[in-house]
């Protein structure tokens, strides 16, 4: 299920601080920090949002 719009708005990469994409509709959830440097991806695990940067991958 995606995350609401109103919920995107406010959050951020906690690395960066740039804005988050909703990608919760793939196979495995998540949201991807739109940053050009960053890019981390940060899993949605019963839809809630883990930001923590321990958690997140690396882009490929």
């Amino acid at each position: 299920m995606p995350l609401e719009a109103g919920l995107l708005e406010i959050l951020a990469c906690p690395a960066c601080h740039a804005p988050l994409s909703d990608r919760t509709s793939d196979e495995t959830p998540e949201l991807v920090c739109t940053g050009g440097e960053c890019g981390l991806a940060y899993p949605v695990r019963d839809d809630i949002p883990v930001l923590l940067v321990d958690e997140a991958r690396r882009p490929a």
